[in-house]
């Protein structure tokens, strides 16, 4: 086993499964190098019994509801079920190499141990990141709540009202503190954000040709450049932006850093102006919290910003989760990338929040789409927004100048002693070239005397960078590491303050976080019950099972989450020395030692923090090998029809070309369609994308052929990993043709959704292609590799992704061991099938498997309903939120359907309701169709009813109060969920865009 960093690989199964961690009642045997089999507990371990397993709290159905479901489906044995769903060429019939399970409080004492091996210095390393303090009322009511973590993109507005406002003050926030006109629901981090402003100019005005400062962030400047190569695009790296030529009108657009990396403000304004009138765009990564005190980027000129929210209260978690933020002019608003939170208006006129423009947008125009996005950081960028209400505009003034003075006292005593400063105007950041008697290399020692971490330049200088939790004390320290004076004597030894920003023509005049929110919630009083009052709007895991196809809502459970909030996993920074962070690399290389078992792959990079993410790394990972073989022409990336949306998207960011593949009547892929394409393309097919089981809920028979006929052709196959809860323990890609796929670690490893992120994607490749995964200007995972390493590039800001929520699933599969993980997915299936028959008679399912069966989802088909009832699938979604339900997914994979996934932490009895919440409304259509019930005014398309439109004295609709807000047994009493807006307008909210918060009197 060679160590990797971000990842393991595998010389030998064998040699690897015998390192594994024995448990403490049983002991793994390694028979092969596909199975393995466990002893039996000794006889004194039978004294001891009650121990509850932690696979019977995450799985929902009792086994006696188990062999009812079984029953109603004629099989005697979950074996039995998923022997005929699962095609039998590509079964994988053993155990995986994964150790027996532990329990829930074994596990915890496992992972204080390993997180305690990081340790916790000081650091003053900066690049993005920046330790800070995280108000404990938000991480205790929105960090640790189940009701913040689990609720899914808020694609049905009417009850996810709370997360949209939380997520428009953090719009509002962006574009207050950047000065721009407009600012997105957050992006995944610093790096991919300034990627995404450069494409977006590139859209804007068609040219090719980019200028960027090499005083970027390293890290910024790889993900831009390996972005940009894919697509063809031009960089160009200098030292001075302000020296850049516009008079070819050629340059796309100018991206440069201010705050710089060394921490140096200057003026572009000149700069802006100049390309301005060139009709050249500048991009300004900067620091918000620097912005309470400078001249924002807007008044200097620049048409779009962007970085990072994470010092907003938001841990540094080794590198993430973070949102990123991404703001512009309102001139480029409709080119924008991701998601933007919108204000429109209910049915009954009232101010309604919902997801404006981009909604889905890449699933709408696929390889055309403006970027392949499909997430956000939904939850980070609601507690950076939350921190920003709580503080408030003077708060966050206050703390943004506590660390420019401590700044200014360290530089002051700095100059004393005779380094040189060489930042003549700065925020936190200072750039420090050493005297000769005390060089970087003695510096060093002294610093880790102190066990503090700085930031130590090629070139011998010392970068130094402050934060909010900074204390005069830690000041002392940093003085005495550069052989200074006191904090007291250099106080009183001259005017500290004279290169004060707020002396000089950078300091910010204009007002910002001037709405009411920011303005009156700043006692925890206050704070907590906003908090609680935007929570209760939305629907969540805590309340009522999500069953969105293709998403995989299932139990985040609490002993998964809670090593997430130990400090010794919060505390470090993304660029701290290895030797600092064992806990984080062990934790690493034992989960891609599983994720390996899972998926048969050979190695795993952690570097993608979203599916999407994951997918566009596996796609460059494969362009990369063909190119490192000579076969830069395979550029063709097939794909079917029935992909999802992300997967052309992502090829096309990739630099690849996509043709579609047709799929038969029942879903499954066109062979001899497939056959002529490959033949027709044969020197230059890339890859072929390949959803599975497929994007219409079933296994098909031949994904073992379509992989050999792809590799056959010189090929690889890209194996999307979204739906790898119907496969784990089951099938595994790795053996049956994959050579890459992503894992949505949010979806089938118990990540939680977080309101539209965090996520994380990482991929798992075979050996062949493990020299051409990610790396990274830092700190290289591929380093072990040395020149074997033909990597292309960065996709991600952090080395190791949104390292701080991999103990989720680290904790999930530790848990749930081989044999649970392997009953959760058959019972995944077994949910889903039973649904399936459950529905039949009111509902048809519009694809099964050769046997009738389906996969860990399916699609009922209601086209038919918008003839005869002039009923559409938004009008059941809406209609459920009555029941206190949140729709499955609608019209995707295909138009007039919906998709459901119940997934196995779902108990019969949750199964049940929703099916009856689903006949119920089929008899409501029935009334509709047989002329009973008005085709306007009806309680399907009037949904959802809100408690004011339901006990209103004005009551006039053709159904009863009843019928509208009760409309089963079980919705009464203290279960009952009221949407707290009625439809919303999409329309309206589109042509009438707002993405700020409302005034104060239009505020609902």
């Amino acid at each position: 086993m060679i160590r990797l960093g971000s990842c393991l690989f595998f010389k030998s199964r064998v040699n690897n499964a015998r390192k594994g961690i024995e448990s403490a009642t049983c002991r793994v045997v390694w028979r092969n190098t596909k199975r393995c089999v466990t002893t039996q507990s000794s006889k004194a371990d039978n004294l001891f019994p009650g121990r509850v397993d932690f696979p019977s709290r995450h799985i929902g159905p009792r086994d006696q509801d188990i062999v009812t479901m079984l029953d109603s489906l004629g099989y005697k044995s979950l074996d039995q079920l998923t022997n005929d769903a699962v095609p039998k060429k590509i079964q994988f019939n053993g155990l995986m190499d994964i150790t027996e399970p532990m329990s829930e409080y074994d596990l915890i004492k496992r992972v204080h141990k390993i997180a305690e091996q990081n340790q916790i210095w000081r650091s003053y390393i900066g690049m993005g990141y920046h330790n800070c303090c995280v108000p404990h009322t938000i991480m205790r009511n929105m960090f640790e709540n189940p009701g913040w973590t689990t609720q899914y993109t808020p694609y049905q507005p009417e009850v996810a009202q709370g997360r949209l406002e939380g997520l428009l003050n953090y719009q509002t926030m962006v574009s207050d503190l950047t000065g721009l006109d407009v600012a997105n629901a957050s992006l995944l981090d610093e790096g991919t954000a300034a990627a995404e402003a450069l494409s977006l100019c590139h859209r804007h005005n068609k040219r090719t040709k980019f200028v960027v400062s090499e005083r970027l962030h390293p890290q910024t400047l790889a993900v831009v450049q390996t972005r940009l190569d894919a697509l063809g695009l031009e960089v160009k790296v200098v030292p001075d932006v302000r020296q850049a030529d516009f008079a070819q009108r050629d340059i796309s657009a100018v991206l440069l850093q201010c705050p710089d990396t060394r921490g140096l403000v200057y003026d572009y304004s000149a700069l802006a102006a100049a390309a301005q009138e060139h009709g050249t765009l500048v991009v300004v990564a900067t620091d918000l919290l620097a912005l309470a005190l400078l001249r924002p980027p807007a008044e200097c000129g620049a048409a779009l910003a962007v970085g990072t929210s994470q010092r907003f209260g938001v841990p540094l978690g080794y590198g993430g989760p973070h949102a990123g933020f991404f703001a512009a002019e309102h001139a480029l608003v409709r080119l924008m990338p991701g998601r933007m939170v919108g204000v429109t208006r209910d049915a009954a006129g009232r101010d309604a929040y919902r997801l404006a423009l981009q909604t889905r947008e890449q699933h709408i125009r696929r390889d055309k789409a403006t970027s392949n996005i499909c997430t956000a950081q939904a939850l980070l960028a609601n507690m950076s927004a939350m921190y920003a209400v709580y503080h408030g505009p003077q708060g966050l003034r206050d703390i943004a100048t506590r660390i420019h003075n401590a700044t200014l006292v360290l530089d002051y005593g700095i100059r004393q002693r005779g380094h040189k400063q060489t930042n003549d105007v700065y925020f936190d950041t200072l750039y420090i070239e050493p005297v000769a008697e005390h060089d970087a290399s003695a510096i060093k020692a002294r610093a880790h005397e102190k066990k503090i971490n700085l930031r130590y330049f090629d070139d011998g200088a010392v970068g130094v960078a402050l934060d909010e939790t900074t204390t005069m004390q830690d000041v002392d320290d940093l003085l005495w590491i550069f052989d200074c004076k006191k904090v007291d004597e250099v106080a009183q030894s001259g005017d500290v303050r004279s290169c004060s920003i707020h002396k000089g023509p950078f300091r910010r005049t204009s007002p910002y976080l001037t709405h009411p929110v920011f303005n009156m919630h700043h006692s925890e009083t206050r704070i907590v019950r906003y908090m609680k009052r935007l929570e209760n709007k939305d629907i969540s895991l805590v309340h009522s099972m999500i069953p969105l196809g293709s998403c995989t809502m299932k139990l985040n459970s609490t002993t998964e989450m809670m090593p997430c909030s130990l400090k010794h996993f919060t505390d470090i920074h993304p660029f701290a020395p290895l030797d600092q962070c064992q806990g984080y690399h062990t934790l690493f290389e034992e989960l891609a030692r599983d994720l390996c078992a899972v998926t048969g792959y050979d190695r795993v990079s952690f570097q993608p923090n979203s599916g999407a993410q994951g997918e566009y790394a596996g796609l460059r990972t494969i362009k990369r090998y063909h190119e490192f073989r000579g076969d830069s022409a395979r550029s063709i990336c097939l794909i079917p029809v029935s992909a999802h949306g992300t997967n052309p998207a992502s090829a096309h960011m990739a630099g690849m070309r996509v043709r579609a593949v047709r799929v038969t009547p029942n879903g499954d892929i066109d062979m001899e369609h497939l056959k002529d394409l490959v033949e027709e393309h044969s020197a230059n097919i890339s890859c072929l994308m390949l959803t599975y089981p497929s994007t219409f809920g079933v296994f098909e028979e031949r994904a073992a052929d379509v992989c050999a006929l792809v590799h056959a052709h010189g090929g690889q196959v890209y194996l999307d990993g979204a739906n790898m809860n119907a496969q784990v323990g089951l099938c595994r890609p790795g053996d049956y043709g994959s050579d890459v796929s992503h894992l949505n670690l949010h979806k089938t490893f118990c990540i939680p959704h977080g309101g539209g992120g965090p996520g994380m994607g990482p991929i798992g490749v075979k050996a062949h292609l493990a020299p051409f995964l990610p790396s990274h200007p830092v700190i290289d995972p591929l380093a072990d590799l040395g020149d074997a390493a033909h990597s292309f590039g960065s996709v991600s800001a952090a080395p190791f992704g949104s390292s701080a929520i991999l103990p989720i699933s680290w904790a999930y599969i530790k848990m749930m061991g081989p044999k649970g993980l392997k009953r959760a997915t058959q019972v995944a299936i077994l949910n889903a099938n039973y649904m399936s028959r459950r529905l039949e008679g009111h509902y048809k399912t519009l694809y099964k498997g050769e046997r009738g069966l389906v996969a860990h989802e399916f699609i009922i088909d209601v086209r038919d309903l918008k003839k005869t009832a002039n009923i559409e699938p938004g009008d059941i979604a809406k209609r459920l939120m009555d029941f206190g339900f949140h729709a499955p997914t609608i019209s995707w994979p295909v138009a007039g359907t919906l998709m459901i996934e119940p997934t196995e932490s779902e108990d019969l009895q949750e199964m049940d309701r929703f099916c009856e919440a689903l006949i119920t409304i089929r008899k409501e259509i029935k009334d509709i169709e047989d002329g009973l019930i008005d085709k306007r005014l009806n309680p399907l398309k009037m949904a959802p009813h809100t408690q004011e439109e339901v006990i209103t004295e004005d009551w006039n609709r053709p159904y009863t109060r009843e019928q509208a807000a009760f409309p089963a047994p079980f919705v009464k009493g203290e279960t009952k969920i009221w949407p707290t807006v009625s439809r919303i307008d999409d329309m309206y909210g589109d042509k009438h865009l707002v993405c700020t918060c409302p005034p104060v009197l239009d505020d609902f």
